[in-house]
């Protein structure tokens, strides 16, 4: 997903190649590490030329599946979750919210955002009739796993937790954990 996003820049910059050196400092990275990433998925550059930026984005893509719109399952209708629905940058990316569960009577029923939200209690039907792979958890910690293995058994193989737990789940499912207070507490320890 790095180099996705500077060769994306690089687009906008009316950029036609770039090198591996160019490449790795733009991200922080060795250039020989930036060829050793690349090399294991095939020969993508030429030695003195560097690499065709639209072919290497495109076929980046390809290769990590970002050639797709993935329909996600958003659990958890609360001030988060309407955050989530409101941040416009997840279809851009091809990642779509297509469907908002939550449990709170008060909510169920209710457009958020232009979404209907639907009892949590539909989603092993919902999830599986629409096939949706990916969902996002923005329930309060103690709701999480219960949400998790509701998911999980839907047919979900991807999840991205907000809630402040590690989620046990069956080693084919991936999930990606945001709790931006982590984050917070890991840049205080480099201050004065």
């Amino acid at each position: 997903p790095l180099y996705l996003r500077a060769l994306a820049y690089m687009i906008e910059e009316n950029r036609e190649f770039v090198s591996s050196q160019e490449l790795g400092d733009r991200l922080g990275i060795s250039s020989v590490q930036i060829r050793k990433d690349l090399s294991y998925f095939g020969e993508f550059g030429k030695q003195g030329t560097g690499y065709e930026i639209q072919f290497l984005r495109q076929q980046l893509r390809q290769i990590l599946h970002a050639d797709k719109v993935w329909e996600i399952a958003l659990v958890g209708a609360g001030d988060l979750g309407h955050a989530l629905i409101r941040y416009e940058g997840f279809c851009d990316k091809g990642f779509c919210i297509a469907i908002v569960f939550d449990h709170n009577p008060q909510k169920i029923g209710r457009k958020m955002g232009g979404f209907e939200v639907f009892d949590a209690e539909s989603i092993p039907t919902i999830v599986k009739e629409r096939g949706i792979k990916v969902a996002i958890i923005a329930v309060p910690a103690s709701e999480a796993q219960a949400v998790s293995d509701i998911l999980v058994k839907a047919g979900v193989r991807a999840i991205l937790n907000y809630a402040p737990i590690t989620l046990s789940v069956l080693p084919k499912v991936q999930v990606q954990y945001i709790n931006p207070i982590i984050q917070l507490q890991h840049m205080a320890y480099y201050l004065d």
